[in-house]
């Protein structure tokens, strides 16, 4: 019997009573931790709605600053084109087309050249290249807006309008239909100058985004496309860009969003003409170069018009944010994720 009761004692306490041992450490860790929860929960979220009220708080300030102009001129002010500071009468129409021409130029061109960069980086470049090469073309990303400005007033601008414009206007100048696009003055400077200047600036964005998410495509799904005797593009098309499809569009948009807002590199090579553009080479303005060009010398009715400029701006780039995420709901969708 003695031996018996010494093995039960050396087999140590029952559950019960390493549960009632253990459970007043473990009861203070476990509350610990969802105080942590709590406090990372709340800290996370706050910031969330301080971004938001911040948000918020910038679109309210500028529609209260704009309201007078809005209460002045109503809702005529989006398509008025006369912008006279000395009969203070303005109107946003001029800027608004100025603004989105130039951006969707921008577009057009870089976003063909970004997927292009972006495609060579991440399927066809040597291993000894990418590198470099990719650090050559986010670098890019890395210069200051004047100095896009520069180069575009002296250095691109008089090539543009001796290689390009010359050329085009006498081409395609006296074309039916087509032809009114190629009129005016060649200056090297106009609504199609500065559109190209910008798809200089957001290429770098676009194309660094896109390398980015076609680099997470598991090599998995590429080997086995490319094991069914798929070509490079059939798997960039069928694997790649569905699989991307959301990292594509959100690069797409910050390069939108770059080019609408843009304000230096636009106010060197775009003209600087309140006047409606009638063709590419117009002179022509864009809502943030009004704004830099006169926010400086204006008074009473004439400021609180450019804040109104500015409000629209932000309104602008807040439609083009919500139709792309439309866009994203809607592909999800129609592939049934």
């Amino acid at each position: 019997m003695s031996v018996g009761m010494t093995t039960m004692d050396n087999r140590g306490p029952s559950r019960d009573e390493a549960t009632a041992i253990v459970s007043p450490g473990m009861e203070a860790i476990a509350r610990r931790q969802r105080w942590q929860d709590i406090l990372f929960h709340r800290g996370t979220q706050a910031f969330s709605l301080l971004v938001l009220l911040a948000l918020i708080g910038i679109m309210v300030s500028l529609f209260i600053s704009a309201w007078p102009t809005f209460k002045t001129f109503g809702l005529k002010f989006l398509w008025t084109v006369e912008w006279d500071v000395v009969n203070e009468q303005f109107g946003a129409a001029i800027a608004i087309v100025g603004t989105v021409l130039s951006a969707g130029i921008a577009l057009v061109l870089a976003v063909p050249l970004a997927f292009g960069v972006a495609l060579f980086l991440t399927e066809n470049c040597p291993a000894w290249l990418r590198r470099p090469l990719g650090t050559a073309i986010e670098l890019l990303a890395a210069v200051p807006s004047i100095i896009y400005g520069m180069f575009g007033l002296f250095v691109f601008a008089p090539i543009f309008a001796d290689y390009l414009q010359t050329p085009l206007q006498q081409v395609l100048g006296g074309m039916p239909l087509v032809g009114w696009l190629f009129g005016g003055a060649i200056n090297g400077m106009g609504i199609l100058a500065a559109g190209i200047v910008l798809a200089f600036m957001i290429l770098p964005y676009i194309a660094a985004v896109m390398r980015d998410v076609f680099e997470i495509v598991p090599p998995i799904l590429r080997e086995s496309a490319y094991g069914l005797g798929c070509t490079t593009w059939e798997v960039v098309r069928k694997v790649v860009l569905p699989y991307t499809q959301k990292g594509v569009i959100g690069g797409i948009m910050l390069g939108l969003g770059r080019a609408l807002g843009e304000t230096m590199a636009v106010t060197f090579v775009i003209g600087n003409a309140n006047r409606m553009p009638t063709s590419l080479f117009s002179p022509g303005t864009s809502i943030a170069s009004v704004l830099a060009n006169e926010f400086g010398e204006a008074a009473d009715l004439h400021l609180t018009t450019l804040f109104a400029l500015g409000f629209l701006l932000f309104i602008i780039t807040f439609v083009v944010l919500s139709l792309a995420k439309i866009m994203i709901i809607r592909a999800e969708r129609a592939k049934g994720t």
